[in-house]
């Protein structure tokens, strides 16, 4: 009987410790590239506000904030899934303001893409109205009003279909793990997010193909800046693969629930890392990247910076 005993025991303490090594592992695997990539789009935040020019220049405006959020978007989402990875349960208040952050930044990245094709349309069709049409004014109006719109659409989604009062949110702790999916929503949730997701990328995949058009026709005119429309051609190109990438993070949690139906908890979790990894992380930092390294005034600042830093790193 006391052989019985402590062969359980040690069989107890086996597979804790595989269960220890393994969430070490996922939480490594996930987190050195949401550093790294938090230290890139750091480096271009500060690039973009470093410079009287980036700071006065309208697209310049629209891509921080098209970063800023994607940043924050990243930092929150890393947060989550450690949380997850490490089974800790969160108070409903606490799961509430994450899943709520989680929507209002999710939402920036898709409503800034519907602006900036249009930005490059005007430059390119319209470049004698340009400087009046758009102006640092009239760019703060539109980001101030893209934020609006996405915490509008994220009130409404908490006051509408979130199913529980706000004294059960402090006493109460989640039965499950934190996500939009283990609070209480009401049945027409689904159909909201879905159809608020179609109005806001269709919207912005017209927004940039409408472009696209506007600015291969324009180019055809002699009294198109040739240059100018190539350009802006493969920017608004760009901007189809960030819709495209901002996209692909829309698609995580259905393909998680699905797997979670045929698959162990064992390789979920290792299914679950590799998808977080490159649906989540990686297309909250590519995209910026990429338009930073080939725009031709961002460039030689951004390596600037990024270079310096290095080598002072390796130095010390």
């Amino acid at each position: 009987m006391l052989n019985a005993s402590q062969s359980e025991s040690n069989m107890t303490a086996v597979t804790e410790s595989q269960n220890l090594l393994r969430v070490v592992l996922i939480s490594t695997l996930s987190t050195v590239p949401s550093v790294i990539f938090l230290y890139i789009n750091g480096t271009i935040l500060f690039t973009l506000r470093s410079k009287a020019v980036f700071r006065d220049t309208c697209r310049y405006v629209l891509l921080y904030n098209l970063l800023l959020a994607d940043t924050v978007q990243l930092a929150q989402s890393q947060v989550q899934f450690l949380l997850s990875v490490c089974r800790v349960k969160l108070a409903y208040s606490l799961c509430t303001v994450l899943s709520m952050l989680a929507n209002l930044t999710t939402g920036i990245s898709p409503l800034t893409l519907v602006v900036m094709p249009l930005e490059r349309y005007v430059a390119v069709c319209f470049p004698l109205r340009h400087s009046a049409i758009i102006t640092i004014r009239n760019t703060t109006v539109a980001v101030v009003a893209i934020w609006a719109v996405s915490s509008l659409n994220n009130l409404t989604r908490v006051l509408l279909f979130v199913d529980f009062t706000l004294d059960r949110m402090e006493i109460w702790h989640m039965k499950d793990l934190c996500s939009n999916l283990a609070l209480v929503l009401g049945a027409l949730t689904s159909e909201y997010d879905r159809a608020y997701t179609c109005v806001v990328f269709v919207s912005a995949g017209v927004a940039a193909t409408f472009s696209y058009v506007g600015v291969i026709i324009a180019a055809r005119s002699a009294s198109t800046d040739k240059a100018l429309a190539h350009k802006a051609r493969n920017t608004l190109l760009l901007h189809l693969i960030q819709l495209g990438l901002s996209l692909s993070s829309t698609i995580y949690n259905p393909l998680i629930i699905a797997l979670s139906k045929v698959l162990t908890r064992v390789a979920l979790l290792w299914i679950q890392n590799v998808f977080y990894v490159c649906l989540i992380i990686f297309p909250r930092c590519l995209s910026s990247l990429i338009y930073g390294l080939r725009d031709q005034t961002i460039r030689p600042v951004l390596l600037y910076y990024l270079c310096c830093r290095l080598r002072a790193k390796i130095s010390a």
